[in-house]
């Protein structure tokens, strides 16, 4: 017998309207008046290497693919998975099978039905490029019940499938068949969804341009997060490609940009001060200390817990990014707005900012003033700057603090090496479950690789009761932050995104969402 997982598409939540900001302030009636564009461009801060989101993670592919493409389950503003393309999905009794009920008449843009054939493509596809995918479903497929049927077996029941299946990063697209067959090592060339707008051409280095796809079949639940009810309400939506943040706030102030999505946070308090413009929170991710668990000084528990002491988070973030809007201070390794597994334990350690007690605890760890090398890249100017102040920080307590800068990806390459490096400044970007909190896993960062986190990880994924996982994740988090500190969190922080005052109903969610957003003249 099966268990239907039932979904409940709930209002907007609390955090939905604090994420996205004041809206336009004209009334029911003024907007009914108001004419609409049929145009709207938005400022894109770089190029996307694709625009297939099973290829990359990256923030600019994510915020254009998720105009074009949908996924069979998506996450409302709870972070709770939902259907989208699925209509309903049907969990076993033993947890090992999930069987997706699709929805029927569903048009890809070039016109074909969406059928079961186009979904076990897809998802197998997607479990291949997805390293998130590979280790939650192993070596199961989705598999043709019939046409509107798809079916997933695991080895083991695994918690966190839906949310999983759902996430917005490096997301499971759903193409047809013959795109997926066609696509080659660096993607698919051809960019046909089912979404509310449809690719119409792509000028290098320029904009990339998508057009109202006529025939979209949209749900008729409200909209909240990225489910629910979608709709084009403009012809064409163009992403200019614009890298200088300058020239976003200079584009947008002029009219030239409807929409502009990173502004400087130099400019925050100017942007808020000018009545023309709309600001929206985006919550982002977290800034981390990552610590060298593998070789060096910081194999030692005693020396990671004296610099967690020593670490004023307030005194970063401030720094950093210059208004108390734009972080939010917290112990928790996943945020208060995912309500299925945030905790606040580890409060009583975090952001203690205690120079004297760390002094204390650094000559009792034995630490005799050897050079610590402390890595970050200046690609991304908050995890500089981090750095910076944290590096002040160390020395304050008597730590050789050495600060070693590099480009990206010679960052990422050196991260592989335990010889390279003592302590690490990085951000991560915002997930839905706890199996995919790097640093809890044994991988680079950090080089975590503790019997009891691995435990706990293995029991919240495999057990069958949400309330048991967060239960056991609480108790993960308090023994991080007691017993071992892979990191130390420093915050969370947010983009922000502008728009003109005549954007009507646009909203974020890890990301801008560009649907139900209309122009007005």
């Amino acid at each position: 017998m099966k268990k239907t997982w039932k979904v409940l598409f709930l209002l907007a939540a609390a955090f939905s309207l604090v994420m996205a900001g004041c809206g336009n302030s004209s009334s029911d009636k003024d907007k009914k008046k108001k004419e609409t564009a049929s145009e709207m461009r938005v400022a894109l801060t770089g190029q996307p290497p694709t625009i297939d989101p099973m290829m990359t993670p990256g923030a600019s592919t994510k915020q254009v693919a998720r105009h074009i493409f949908e996924q069979l389950l998506t996450l409302n503003s709870n972070f709770e998975p939902v259907p989208m393309l699925a209509d309903s999905v049907d969990k076993s009794d033993d947890g090992k099978t999930y069987t997706f009920n699709l929805r029927k008449g569903i048009k890809f843009h070039n016109g074909e039905e969406m059928t079961a054939d186009d979904v076990v493509a897809s998802m197998n596809r997607w479990i291949e490029q997805s390293s998130v995918a590979k280790a939650t479903f192993g070596d199961s497929q989705f598999e043709k019940v019939d046409d509107y049927t798809v079916e997933l077996k695991l080895d083991e029941p695994t918690l966190d499938t839906l949310e999983v299946i759902a996430s917005p990063k490096q997301f499971s697209a759903i193409m047809p068949k013959e795109v997926i067959e066609k696509a080659g090592k660096d993607g698919a060339k051809e960019y046909i969804g089912t979404g509310p707008f449809k690719f119409s051409e792509w000028s290098q280095d320029q904009f990339i341009h998508l057009t109202k796809f006529e025939d979209y079949s949209s749900l008729d639940t409200e909209a909240d997060g990225l489910s629910g009810k979608k709709e084009a309400l403009v012809d064409d939506l163009y992403f200019d490609i614009v890298t200088d943040p300058a020239t976003r706030l200079a584009g947008l102030q002029t009219g030239q940009y409807d929409v502009s999505l990173s502004v400087s946070n130099d400019n925050y308090e100017q942007v808020l001060g000018d009545e023309s413009l709309n600001t929206y929170k985006d919550l982002y991710g977290n800034i981390t200390l990552v610590y060298n668990k593998e070789k060096g000084p910081f194999t030692d528990f005693k020396l990671r817990e004296a610099v967690n002491t020593a670490i004023n988070s307030e005194e970063v973030m401030l720094a950093v990014f210059g208004h108390s809007d734009l972080y939010e201070i917290d112990a928790g390794y996943m945020n208060k707005a995912q309500t299925n597994w945030y905790n606040d334990s580890g409060k009583d350690v975090y952001n203690q900012g205690d120079t004297a007690k760390a002094k204390e605890m650094l000559k009792k760890a034995g630490y005799n003033g050897e050079e610590v090398r402390l890595m970050v890249t200046r690609d991304y100017d908050y995890q500089y700057n981090a750095a910076v102040v944290l590096q002040d920080q160390l020395k304050a307590i008597g730590i050789n603090v050495k600060l070693e800068v590099y480009d990206w990806g010679t960052l990422l390459e050196r991260e592989n090496d335990p010889n390279n490096w003592d302590l690490l400044v990085i951000g991560f970007s915002t997930v839905t479950t706890p199996s995919q909190v790097l640093y809890l896993t044994n991988n680079q960062h950090g080089f975590t690789n503790d019997k009891k986190i691995a435990e706990l990880l293995d029991s919240i994924k495999t057990s069958n009761d949400q309330e048991k996982a967060k239960a056991l994740f609480k108790e993960l988090q308090d023994y991080g932050w007691h017993k071992y500190l892979p990191v130390s969190n420093i915050g969370f922080h947010y983009d922000f995104i502008t728009t003109l005052d005549k954007v009507d109903g646009f909203t974020v969610f890890d990301g801008p969402v560009l649907w139900n957003t209309s122009v007005s003249k």
